[in-house]
């Protein structure tokens, strides 16, 4: 039987690979419509490109253990 503590933080840890699943998901559709407007040289573009990166990175580091699912491009 998990501990009590335990089973708190893996529940956190649940709700943290979903909020940046989430929020990848949400930096890929936005990138989407920039660049369907032809704006993939606008500040907010790269802004988010970054971030994009970034979430990409963080959920990889989930899928080299076996956490999580591969991100789509």
């Amino acid at each position: 039987m998990i501990q009590t503590d335990e089973k708190k933080r893996l529940e956190q840890f649940e709700e943290m690979l979903s909020a940046v699943q989430t929020e990848y998901d949400s930096i890929v559709r936005q990138l989407e419509t920039l660049k369907e407007r032809g704006k993939m040289k606008s500040v907010t573009y790269q802004q988010l490109f970054t971030r994009k990166l970034t979430y990409q990175n963080m959920l990889s580091m989930y899928e080299l253990y076996d956490l999580a699912e591969k991100p789509k491009d």
